[in-house]
Parts: C-alpha cells; sequence; structure tokens
C-alpha cells in the first residue's frame, strides 16, 4: 500500500514515468517493431491526460468503510500443492468452501479463464491449515488487505484526507497514512485473507491459467458483522466528506447468520448512506457476489443510496443479470470486448435508474424533487483487464471524466507492476485497434489514436470515455488492484 503524500506520488511518479519513455525510445536496438512505438506513445498521451486536472491545496475529505483485513499473499499453486491437494479432474462453482475437494474444484473453476473469485471458508480446520503453511511458504507477503483500507490508502497517496471505517488490531493502523484517520474497535486478532495469485501461464495439473490472477479465501469473524458501523457513522458527522465510499460486504456473502441479522445490519447502513448531505457523492463498489439472498439485499437496501458505482467484467454481468430479474452469473467472459461492456453498461445504468423513477413515482414523489427517495445513479466506472470505461451524467456533480478514465487505466499498471513509475519494456497493449461503441449492426467504430487514446463522446444524458491499459507483464500483486483502480478515477472527480 502507498503511503505519504498523493503530492509527491504525483509529481515524481509521473516524471520518472515520462524519463522511462524516453530512455526507452533512446536504447531501443534498431529494428523495434512499430508496436513498441505506439505503447511508448500511448503511455506519454495517457501521462499528459492524467496531468491535466490536479487536486486542489484543499484536501478531499473521503470517508470509506467498512471493514478490513491482514492480506497473505502466497503463490496459489505452491500452496495447494504444500498441502498435498492434487489437481481436481471436475471444475466446479461453490458458493461457499466446506472441504479440500471443494476447495480444489472452485480453484480450478476459476484458475482456467483467469477470473478473481473470492469465497468464505466454513471449515475452520481447513482455512487454519491453509493459514498455517501460508506463513511458513518461501516468497509469501503480508499487507493491509480489504476493500476500504485499500481504497483508504490509494486516496490518502493521491492527495485526500481519508476516515476508515474498520476494527483493525494496533499493528494495522500503526503502518497506516498520517492522512488516514480510523473509525471502529480495536481488536487482537484481525481477520486474515489468504490470496492465491496466479501468473498467466501457470499451470496446476492439467490445467492452464490464460491470464494472472488471485483466487480468495477468509473465513472472517468481525467484517461480516459491520462491526465498525456505529463508531464510523458517529465520527461521520463531524467529518463532513466530499465523498462517501462504501465497500467490503462481499464479506456477508454466503456467511451463517441468525434469521433477520444480515437484513438489519445492511438496514442500518442504508440510513447511514440515506442521511448523507446531497452535496456528498457517494460510491458504492461492488465485488465477487453469488449469494442471491445478499445480492436482493443489496438492490433494495443498499444501492438505492449510491450515485456511483464501480466494478469489474465480472461483476457487472453479476449485477446487471439480477436487475434482469435472473440468477446470479458466477462467471463470466474475462476479456470482454469493448462494445459487449459497453452495451451492459447502458443497460446497467438504465435499469438502475428507471428503478430510482419507480420508486419515487410509486410513493408519489417525483423523482427530481429534493424530497425524491435514494440516488439516480449518476457514475459508473467498469474495469478490465484490458481497458477502463466510464458513464458519467451531463451535469453532475462528477467532473474531469478524461483525466479520471487515464488515471484509472495508469493505475492498473502501477499497481500490478508494483512501482508509481511505468516501465514501457514491462507493458503490452491488449485493446484492439478500433472498437466498435456497441454490439448493434452498423455502430460507430472509433480507433485508438495514439496521440490521444482516451476516447470520450456524448449519448442521450450522459458521456461515455474509454480508455486502454497499460496491461502489466511483470506481475507483482493482482490483488487489490479494482480497489487502486476505482479510488484512482474517484481522486479527480470530486
Amino acid at each position: 500500500m502507498e503511503r505519504g503524500s498523493g503530492f509527491s506520488f504525483m509529481k515524481y511518479g509521473t516524471a520518472a514515468s515520462l524519463a522511462m519513455v524516453l530512455l526507452a525510445y533512446w536504447l531501443r536496438p534498431p529494428g523495434e517493431s512499430r508496436l513498441d512505438d505506439r505503447l511508448d506513445t500511448v503511455l506519454s498521451s495517457l501521462l499528459r491526460a492524467e496531468s491535466k486536472v490536479g487536486i486542489n491545496n484543499a484536501r478531499p475529505r473521503v470517508a470509506i468503510g467498512l471493514g478490513g483485513c491482514v492480506d497473505i499473499l502466497v503463490d496459489g499453486v505452491r500452496l495447494l500443492n504444500k498441502i498435498g491437494l492434487p489437481p481436481t479432474d471436475q471444475p466446479l462453482h461453490h458458493d461457499y468452501i466446506e472441504n479440500a475437494d471443494q476447495l480444489a474444484q472452485s480453484f480450478a473453476y476459476f484458475f482456467v479463464p483467469g477470473a478473481a473469485a473470492e469465497r468464505f471458508v466454513m471449515n475452520n480446520t481447513l482455512f487454519s491449515q491453509l493459514v498455517e503453511t501460508s506463513r511458513e511458504l518461501p516468497g509469501n507477503r503480508w499487507s493491509i488487505g480489504g476493500n476500504a483500507p485499500v481504497m483508504a490508502g490509494r486516496m490518502a497517496a493521491e492527495g485526500c484526507d481519508v476516515l476508515l471505517g474498520g476494527s483493525f488490531s494496533p499493528d494495522f493502523a500503526d503502518v497506516l497514512s498520517q492522512h488516514i484517520t480510523v473509525a471502529g474497535n480495536v481488536v487482537d486478532e484481525p481477520d486474515i485473507h489468504l490470496i492465491l495469485e496466479y501468473p498467466s501461464g501457470a499451470t496446476w495439473g492439467q490445467y492452464t491459467a490464460r491470464r494472472a490472477n488471485r483466487y480468495i479465501v477468509h473465513s472472517d469473524d468481525h467484517n461480516p458483522y459491520l462491526a465498525s458501523l456505529e463508531d464510523f457513522e458517529d465520527k461521520l458527522q463531524d467529518f463532513h466528506p466530499d465523498l462517501l465510499v462504501m465497500g467490503g460486504l462481499q464479506m456477508m456473502d454466503s456467511f451463517p447468520f441468525r434469521q433477520g441479522e444480515r437484513e438489519n445490519l445492511l438496514s442500518r447502513l442504508g440510513n447511514l448512506l440515506s442521511s448523507s448531505s446531497p452535496r456528498t457523492g457517494v460510491h458504492f463498489e461492488m465485488a465477487s457476489f453469488v449469494d442471491e439472498g445478499l445480492m436482493g439485499d443489496l438492490l433494495h437496501l443498499v444501492l438505492p443510496h449510491a450515485d456511483s458505482l464501480g466494478m469489474n467484467e465480472q461483476e457487472l454481468p453479476n449485477l446487471l443479470s439480477l436487475l434482469r430479474g435472473s440468477n446470479v452469473t458466477v462467471l463470466s467472459d474475462p476479456n470482454p470486448r469493448v462494445a459487449t461492456v459497453l452495451d451492459q453498461m447502458r443497460e446497467l445504468y438504465r435499469l438502475v435508474n428507471q428503478r430510482y423513477r419507480d420508486a419515487n413515482e410509486d410513493s408519489g414523489v417525483d423523482a427530481n424533487a429534493a424530497s425524491a427517495k435514494g440516488r439516480p445513479l449518476s457514475r459508473l466506472h467498469v474495469h478490465t483487464l484490458a481497458f477502463q470505461a466510464m458513464i458519467v451524467t451531463r451535469g453532475s456533480q462528477w467532473k474531469n471524466t478524461m483525466s479520471a478514465v487515464a488515471k484509472a487505466s495508469l493505475t492498473a499498471n502501477r499497481h500490478v507492476c508494483g512501482s508509481p513509475d511505468i516501465d514501457p519494456s514491462k507493458a503490452r497493449l491488449i485493446m484492439d485497434e478500433s472498437f466498435s461503441v456497441s454490439r448493434q449492426e452498423g455502430s460507430q467504430r472509433i480507433p485508438l489514436e495514439e496521440t490521444r487514446p482516451v476516447s470520450c463522446w456524448d449519448e442521450d444524458d450522459y458521456e461515455i470515455c474509454v480508455a486502454p491499459n497499460l496491461v502489466c507483464t511483470d506481475v507483482y500483486q493482482t490483488a487489490g488492484g479494482g480497489d487502486n483502480i476505482s479510488a484512482a478515477g474517484l481522486v479527480l472527480q470530486i
């Protein structure tokens, strides 16, 4: 996690990246392909787009909840081999993990397409074995984890003052940025998440991963109960945030709550969000959900109070399927085309805002009135391996969309490669040289222009921006990528 001043990060990180572009150009062997020239130009152009706007002297105030953990990052294949778990001959989806066979089946199911997944382990003995083995595995790394702390770290590094809601151990709080204030209980033993990372081309028995990603397992005690909610709510009253971010609710997924317990917790959270000032943006960060009951509760109790949503290429069709009245989508195309994602985003935007209008009409309230319940969706950010895409309602409070999408793209490389300086020799473009804006026949195609790689255009009542990612080829860490990307994109829009 990045710590310290976000101003120095931007100033020196951007300058160093530009220097690397020039150095790579001069030291390149004769006959280097045009692809390298193209990559260098795209990088330089993205850096210019990112630097067009910045944070004013006053640091934005951002409140982020809820929860947190300690991540243990290991090579996933090495861990499974170490505990003697052989590759399964039957990859299967499981909502939660009860035994080693289910772990093998679930890991294999997501490993081959390289899709991110997160599952609750109900078997305490199995989870303890995984944790102890991970501690002994050479090359393991420990870091602050959880959606809220990771987003908080990124936003503090980028120049924000942050109120972070979570229950942490004293050791945990000591390593946070000085610009992060913690609201929550002190715990002796923090929740632990195991991050089973794997690179593109990794093999496990007969299986080969088509892209780098991670499989996460946890057995949390604190996070599912939103243990920091009360303290977070108290401190929020005097904090007066410019932006309120909520994430980490996937810790409730498949958790064995008592009857009505989860609904009560989410109702309290919904009340907190609904009491936010209209001048405060509310962002909800999606995650890997498979519990349809939880997803239904989120749709009714939490999402109506958010005017911004962030998600990846797996979470987008999952949420869209629920809004259509269908079942959870466990696994989707991990490398979707731009046109497919944009069509899904348009439909999601339309459905969420239609629900907002319908809910107010049913209550006899004008959806445009100050007394309207909930918020219309005015910002939607989707991050994939190949590109970033964002929809922002024209005239809304969200600004600098083009620069925000460029920053999100650059942050993807910075995080996954583990360096604020982008090295063109460790990156590649996998987005097509041109893309269609929709799958509808006759739709416009937009070329990827190296000197202006962020494409923006108007439709209906919103603007769409798309930017290519500089995909890291020397992976340091994929876990936390979405949180860093979403947080970076938000920073320039508040």
